[in-house]
């Protein structure tokens, strides 16, 4: 005869695998043009499964752990990328220029006498992407590991390099929204990991 804890365990690890996977491929189909109702409802899953994790006292047993690790550390990498883009472009309601190499397109401020729209045109904040990617890469795999400090070290490390970019109020918000949204992604999901393997 099985047991109830066997049948719950069971139970937990198809809800967690099917839940991320369909979490996961929401994010991707994301990827490209993010939109709102397939990343609410990514989010409404991990949601789902982190209070799942969190009611439920039982573990994943390691092996299976091993694969919901995996998954949820592609789902809290890849994730981050739609997620920030699109609270960026709500918070910003679209009034800034993205530019060619992941940052944003400045214009300075024309002179006296100037026709307007001329002056030029730079771009700041340029790898934003790939350094969202490293960063939800660093946070996941260090609160998986028990390693939560990794927040403050990405977070000290990424407001080292961009310091001397932070000088107009554009930069700023884009700096705190997009990092502050990406972090959030990666601990939600990170945690929901290591609560249900640990």
């Amino acid at each position: 005869m099985v047991s109830p804890d066997v049948i719950l365990v069971a139970a937990l690890t198809i809800f967690l695998f099917l839940a991320l996977c369909g979490a996961l491929v929401l994010v991707v189909i994301s990827l490209r043009k993010p939109s709102t109702i397939p990343l609410v409802v990514a989010g409404v899953l991990v949601v789902l499964c982190l209070l799942a994790v969190t009611v439920s006292p039982i573990n994943v047993p390691l092996l299976l752990g091993l694969g919901i690790a995996m998954l949820g550390t592609a789902l809290g990498v890849l994730g981050g990328n739609p997620i920030t883009r699109r609270i960026l472009e709500i918070a910003s309601h679209g009034r800034v220029e993205e530019g060619d190499n992941g940052g944003i397109l400045l214009r300075a401020p024309s002179l006296p006498g100037a026709v307007a729209g001329e002056g030029a045109v730079r771009e700041v904040m340029r790898g934003g992407t790939t350094i969202g990617y490293l960063e939800r890469v660093a946070v996941t795999l260090g609160i998986i590991a028990g390693f939560p400090e990794a927040i403050a070290v990405v977070v000290a490390l990424k407001g080292i390099g961009r310091f001397s970019e932070l000088a107009t109020a554009e930069a700023r918000e884009r700096f705190i929204i997009g990092t502050l949204s990406s972090l959030v992604w990666a601990c939600v999901v990170a945690a929901l990991v290591r609560l249900a393997i640990w």
